[in-house]
């Protein structure tokens, strides 16, 4: 088994990934708005999800992921595999 990889390391073999994946973000970003002329996605909870997800990764922390997941996850609903009566 091999030893975890540092920081340094991780930083290094995952950077240009990283990179890419938010100029594909801000690319999106920049599509949507340039074709809302009338500002009708302002108020889409879909766009303001995203917003919360991009200043959720801005914070520091080790569960980012997690907490990323569960803004975009819908609530626990008890019994939820069970068929409704009728």
């Amino acid at each position: 088994m091999s030893a975890p990889l540092s920081s340094r390391q991780t930083l290094d073999r995952h950077y240009l990934e990283m990179r890419g994946r938010l100029l594909e973000l801000a690319a999106c970003f920049d599509r949507i708005e340039r074709a809302d002329a009338e500002g009708i996605l302002e108020s889409d909870p879909r766009l303001q999800l995203l917003r919360q997800g991009l200043e959720l990764l801005q914070e520091s922390g080790a569960n980012r992921a997690e907490q990323l997941q569960m803004l975009f996850s819908d609530p626990y609903v008890e019994n939820w595999t069970k068929k409704p009566k009728g």
